[in-house]
């Protein structure tokens, strides 16, 4: 496979100042005089000394506040985090204590979280093809609601419900909008794996089967169009087609469904420039369209569901790795780090841009354009490319990503045995371990053949 790079720039480049560079980052950061940095109170030189490297650290505070910023933004819906962006058993334990509830798409993410105290009635179960034994551990622990994403669930969740018990069913739907940042990430549309269709028919079917189940409970339709999606526009969309499913639903079964869940996506910032999809702007318009929607179709306004990952999570991590290698390669700069796509296959997987800083020294040289690489055999591992640091960049520096805790770890390979690195969490000057470093004899002890 032939991966190709965009050409570096040629020639020194202009320093960004520190305001424009830290909108990316946790709220918490801060520059410090000999070129550290620290989040959440911590130094982020100490933590990669005290930890090694590769390290992630998580600000806690972050991710509460950004909690926080959904339950005010929409304090009648429910917010329910999604746990594929990142899920650990403190962080299950963060979105349950700041009110949110929680989207699992596996047994195991299921499992993780029940075992920490999560509410089991707060859950809901996604999948485009869930396991039995996803089903079975979706009904026997109790969630909340499991969202049917094909025909064939119907009867396999109608059968594994016991004689006398009704499970909260929702039907996820293709509502025909395209939307997100990458072709690999827009799910709103009938060329891709997930939902049923409006336009088939097949949602329509779906909702009369499972109205004929006694032991399955319809509440709802769900839709997730997208994700990294920055503008308001196209959830507005979705909803405005979802309310008309909702009137047809009432016209040909007489059902009023009584909530309305459009999942999430919504698009944070990775490089300076950016724009986070507004959290206050999407509740208006969204409420707005879907009273006014239902007043015309004479519908009672559903209890809302959202479901943000990565808005709540990503912009809480930071990577930190330490440079092995700067070679110059014809008109380019390669600058190899200790990670690469084991712990972050996005840039592989969706061509991601990052914008990683130098820490833990001081550097007064011209800002120079790089690729930086990861440490793994491929052509395509790819962490930054066409970035800027400062010239004199060498082995023994250390480099931290932000952006960075979404879609990292919960990603993450066994890749050549590298090994996935620990998560920390660091609040109020404090750092402790949530994740342990994954170490060779973990690896080794897998494999039991001979």
């Amino acid at each position: 496979m032939t991966i190709s790079l965009s050409p570096d720039p040629v020639g020194p480049v202009p320093r960004r100042d520190d305001a424009e560079e830290f909108a990316i980052w946790p709220a918490s950061a801060r520059s410090a005089a000999d070129g550290d940095v620290t989040v959440g109170g911590v130094s982020l030189a100490e933590a990669a000394d005290r930890f090694g490297t590769p390290v992630y650290l998580l600000d806690e505070d972050e991710v509460r506040e950004r909690c926080r910023t959904y339950r005010t933004a929409f304090p009648d819906a429910d917010i329910v985090y999604a746990a594929k962006a990142f899920l650990s058993r403190a962080v299950a334990r963060w979105v349950r204590e700041e009110g949110l509830g929680l989207d699992v798409c596996s047994a195991g993410e299921l499992g993780l979280a029940v075992a920490t105290g999560f509410p089991p009635e707060r859950i809901v179960m996604h999948g485009n093809a869930k396991s039995p034994d996803d089903l079975r551990a979706a009904v026997r622990l109790g969630v909340g609601r499991i969202v049917v994403d094909s025909a064939s669930e119907i009867a396999r969740l109608a059968a594994i419900v016991s004689p006398g018990s009704r499970q909260q069913i929702m039907v996820r739907v293709v509502p025909g909008i395209a939307a997100g940042g990458h072709a690999a990430v827009r799910t709103g549309t009938d060329d891709q794996k997930f939902g049923l269709s409006i336009a088939d028919g097949s949602a329509q079917h779906a909702v009369a089967r499972i109205l004929g189940q006694p032991r399955l409970e319809l509440v709802g339709v769900h839709c997730h169009i997208g994700s990294q999606i920055t503008t308001v526009k196209p959830y507005v969309a979705a909803v405005r087609r979802m309310v008309g499913l909702l009137a047809r639903v009432r016209d040909q079964h007489g059902v009023e469904l009584p909530q309305l869940d459009i999942g999430g996506g919504h698009a944070i910032a990775y490089r300076p420039g950016e724009r986070p999809l507004p959290v206050a702007v999407l509740a208006a318009r969204v409420r707005a369209e879907l009273e006014d929607g239902c007043t015309r179709a004479r519908l009672p306004v559903p209890r809302l569901t959202l479901e943000p990952g990565r808005a709540v999570i990503g912009p809480a991590g930071v990577a930190v790795y330490r440079v092995l290698a700067v070679k110059r390669t014809g008109e380019r700069t390669f600058v190899a780090v200790d990670g690469g796509m084991s712990d972050n296959p996005r840039p592989a997987l969706y061509g991601v841009r990052y914008t990683p800083r130098l820490i833990g020294r001081r550097s007064a040289a011209a800002l120079r354009p790089v690729t930086v690489v990861g440490r793994h055999c491929e052509a395509g591992d790819v962490l930054a490319d066409g970035v800027t640091l400062p010239g004199d960049v060498r082995p023994g520096d250390l480099l931290a990503v932000p952006a960075a805790g979404a879609y990292h770890l919960s990603m993450a390979s066994g890749y050549n045995l590298v090994g996935r690195p620990p998560v920390i969490a660091v609040a109020q000057g404090r750092a402790r371990v949530l994740i342990r470093r994954e170490s060779l004899d973990d690896m080794g002890r897998r494999d039991i053949g001979l």
